[in-house]
């Protein structure tokens, strides 16, 4: 399945896709396995498109329509058949075993630490360090900030949009920042994107955690790691991005020479006051 959504990933790359045509490609590197033998319509639905839509988008990618592109899909990969549904379970246990196939995508994605280790080198480099996260992504920006400031000097969390955020990226790069992190997770707001333009104006490098390679944000970050959201339930599961960061906070960690020092006086600090039950 891994590899599956590695060419459609390749197939994708270098095109300039339109939002529309971005949650298309979203939705077949997220059902990569099933995405050679489903219709035009079925793929409309899932992307929760208009089945023109899917036809513009074969056409963006140089084909002469839907058919040619599954076709083309079908020969790059002889034998394949669409993964089968969980027999027997319901929509919540549907839900988890697809979150469960996310995780297993990213692990597999992580087999090349490169773009990780960059990130975190980025990352450790730069003091103030602004984390952003608006509207869904703000829960992973809080996480990631709470921990991250047990072991970096200076996290700065930026979870609220307004005329205020410009002021406060801003006010970071005066004060030595050189790197932003950015969560950004369907529906992504217009503001994450005024934001890190902010960002690269004011000479900020930016890594970027986002459910696709195809996300909005993409073309505004140095370093871009993906990791799919779920998609079964009537809000969407990010189990992904939140480990992701997780991965990146390890990364940022090894970058920090004083890391554990630092950790290590924070619980020496927590257990003289108290602070835990355990």
């Amino acid at each position: 399945m891994a590899d599956a959504g590695a060419r459609l990933q390749e197939l994708f790359e270098g095109h300039r896709l339109t939002p529309t045509q971005r949650r298309i490609a979203h939705c077949m590197v997220r059902r990569a396995a099933d995405a050679p033998f489903l219709s035009s319509v079925e793929l409309a639905e899932l992307a929760g498109v208009s089945q023109p839509s899917v036809t513009r988008f074969a056409v963006a990618l140089g084909f002469d329509g839907y058919p040619a592109l599954r076709r083309r899909l079908r020969e790059s990969a002889p034998g394949e058949q669409p993964a089968p549904a969980a027999a027997g379970h319901n929509a919540y246990q549907q839900a988890v075993e697809a979150e469960i196939d996310n995780l297993r995508r990213l692990a597999a994605s992580l087999a090349d630490t490169s773009a990780v280790r960059r990130a975190g080198e980025l990352l450790a480099a730069s003091t103030p360090l602004p984390v952003l996260g608006l509207r869904a992504a703000a829960a992973q920006a809080r996480g990631f900030a709470y921990f991250a400031g047990k072991v970096h000097p200076d996290v700065r969390l930026l979870d609220e949009g307004g005329s205020m955020l410009t002021d406060r990226i801003e006010a970071a790069a005066r004060a030595g920042a050189g790197a932003l992190l950015c969560f950004s997770l369907p529906r992504h707001p217009r503001e994450v994107v005024a934001a890190l333009t902010c960002a690269r104006e004011a000479g900020l490098a930016v890594v970027g955690v986002a459910d696709s390679g195809f996300a909005p944000i993409a073309r505004h970050c140095d370093v871009l790691l993906p990791a799919a959201v779920g998609t079964g339930l009537a809000f969407d599961t990010a189990c992904g991005p939140m480990l992701l960061g997780r991965v990146l906070l390890e990364a940022m960690c090894d970058a920090l020479p004083d890391a554990q020092a630092r950790l290590e006086a924070f619980d020496a600090r927590a257990a003289a006051r108290g602070l835990f039950l355990d």
